[in-house]
């Protein structure tokens, strides 16, 4: 998952503030033709009568989505049976890998298709909004935002009885990231490179909890949830402060095919009424993880 969303935050983070007016300097790109209604997807209507309807995760993507002895298993996946319920159809899942970038994800499963195997899904979860995306993406509604993300560090509170461990810290103090991840980035761009030294990275958040878990580190550095999910007896997590960084925080929803604004209307009522009725907040407590409702407004 590192490069999909190091290359998505980093987007954000550098268009955050930086326009005047939303998509002031955007050229429209050309809109794909629809070849056929199996390569990009099925309608609300062609939905409800044929009773699926085809959501894609990411896999090995805990707590998020993830392959669980041959069935999907998730936060995201629990978001898709809720959205699934509510327009009366059942939920179907795939579990795809993450491409280079969010881009490249987006045109695989949302509004062309995998150029080997697969074809599109009717949503994609766990889809970070930005406008500035949004405006260059012109073949995905970014809708149904249910959630906002955060950069946490994990720390075993043997190691820090006192203060919760900051970034300044890893000058001395070893940690753990997801290497190509949006924490690597964070630490690696940290002002002479002074914490290089101190940085373990590993193949997966997973592996770094472990390390953490183990004794390997003293901290691991990484999104909330994920940090959350791992978490074990003896070991604690907070959300300092993170200077010199435009975005630390984002925020998680769908995409859905721009064709298709019924489908992506109802999808964002659905999750609207969960985020109203508890049923959201549920999910992630259900997973031992906070929930951070967007700001709608």
């Amino acid at each position: 998952m590192g490069n999909t969303w190091v290359a998505a935050i980093c987007a954000i983070a550098l268009t955050a503030g930086g326009a005047l007016a939303r998509c002031a300097d955007h050229v429209p790109q050309a809109k794909p033709q629809n070849a056929s209604r199996d390569i990009v997807g099925q309608d609300l209507d062609r939905i409800q009568q044929r009773g699926f309807m085809t959501f894609a995760a990411y896999e090995d993507f805990p707590p998020w989505s993830w392959d669980d002895g041959g069935s999907p298993k998730g936060v995201d996946i629990e978001i898709g049976k809720l959205i699934a319920e509510a327009l009366g159809v059942q939920a179907r899942f795939t579990l795809v890998a993450a491409g280079e970038n969010l881009d490249t994800d987006l045109r695989n499963w949302v509004w062309k298709g995998p150029i080997v195997g697969g074809q599109v899904a009717n949503v994609m979860l766990h889809v970070p909004y930005d406008s500035e995306l949004a405006c260059r993406i012109e073949q995905v509604v970014f809708t149904g935002q249910y959630h906002t993300e955060e950069v946490a560090i994990a720390y075993r509170e043997a190691a820090y009885p006192e203060d919760p461990p900051i970034p300044a810290y890893f000058r001395f103090d070893t940690v753990g990231v997801e290497n190509d991840s949006i924490a690597d980035f964070y630490l690696s761009a940290f002002p002479g490179g002074q914490l290089s030294h101190n940085v373990t990275r590993y193949p997966s958040m997973s592996e770094a909890m472990e390390g953490l878990t183990a004794g390997t580190t003293m901290a691991a550095m990484g999104p909330l949830a994920q940090l959350e999910f791992e978490l074990n007896e003896g070991l604690a997590v907070h959300t300092p402060p993170l200077p010199g960084f435009a975005v630390g925080k984002w925020t998680v929803g769908v995409g859905v095919h721009f064709s298709y604004r019924p489908l992506a209307y109802a999808v964002e009522d659905a999750i609207y009424a969960a985020l109203q009725d508890g049923r959201m907040a549920q999910i992630f407590a259900d997973f031992g993880l906070s929930h951070a409702p967007p700001d709608l407004r």
